[in-house]
């Protein structure tokens, strides 16, 4: 993608009020938004038309959301923001584990959901100022047989490969790049999203728990990112 180009939304929402709400005030804020309220044929969409990132409702006619979320995340790299029942903590979880790279409680506040896209747009804008050679290299991490490449934003393990969506990544770095020290989940929160961690978002145990189990880590008893109770999380340099 050009960097240049206004970036484009795909609305998945079969609510057709609050989805032209959401259209209109997301193009006054410069972006290019289209609708799809059907998720069998958005995930022929998304596949097809790539959009920069994917606002997507779970109750939805054709295919509900968490199926069009897992059919198009091995083909479509964007950005996933789920939106969720406000206090429903199994679908903001289940939305996580399959690849959703954030969520919003409906009803959404326009300004929180705008928020929301900002933040994860610039995430995916740096992939691909990555990838194009525009950012500075930085160091590679090795910690025993695990690799961790921040300049190509791939993790390997053993020399295989470790498939992590880009949340997931921005996570395992930070937290090994503080390697030694205990981070808070509200430094957690501060440094990847931007907000202030609220006491009861659950969606940094979800993805630790899941990197847990793609770097080799003992998910009952971890060694390598363990749970430092009441502080937060430590990345162990040397296991």
């Amino acid at each position: 993608m050009n960097l240049d180009e206004k970036q484009s939304i795909l609305i998945v929402e079969d609510d057709e009020r609050l989805a032209s709400l959401t259209q209109e005030y997301l193009q006054k804020n410069g972006y290019t938004v289209d609708i799809e309220a059907d998720g069998r044929k958005a995930i022929t969409r998304i596949i097809a038309e790539k959009p920069s990132l994917v606002i997507l409702d779970l109750m939805l006619p054709g295919a509900d959301g968490f199926t069009v979320c897992r059919n198009v995340r091995n083909d479509y790299q964007g950005p996933i923001l789920m939106l969720t029942a406000r206090s429903d903590d199994v679908d903001q979880i289940l939305g996580l584990e399959i690849g959703a790279d954030d969520y919003v409680a409906k009803p959404a506040k326009p300004r929180v959901l705008l928020a929301r896209v900002q933040s994860l747009l610039r995430r995916s804008n740096q992939d691909v100022e990555v990838s194009a050679g525009n950012s500075k290299d930085e160091p590679n991490l090795t910690f025993g047989n695990l690799t961790i490449d921040s300049s190509r934003r791939e993790a390997w393990l053993l020399d295989e490969e470790v498939e992590l969506t880009s949340a997931e990544f921005d996570l395992l770095w930070l937290l090994s790049s503080n390697a030694g020290r205990t981070m808070s989940r509200e430094e957690i929160f501060g440094e990847l999203r931007g907000i202030e961690y609220d006491g009861q978002d659950r969606s940094v145990d979800v993805r630790i728990s899941r990197i847990r189990s793609k770097i080799g880590d003992d998910p009952i008893h971890p060694r390598r990112i363990k749970t430092i109770r009441s502080k937060g999380y430590l990345f162990v340099k040397e296991i």
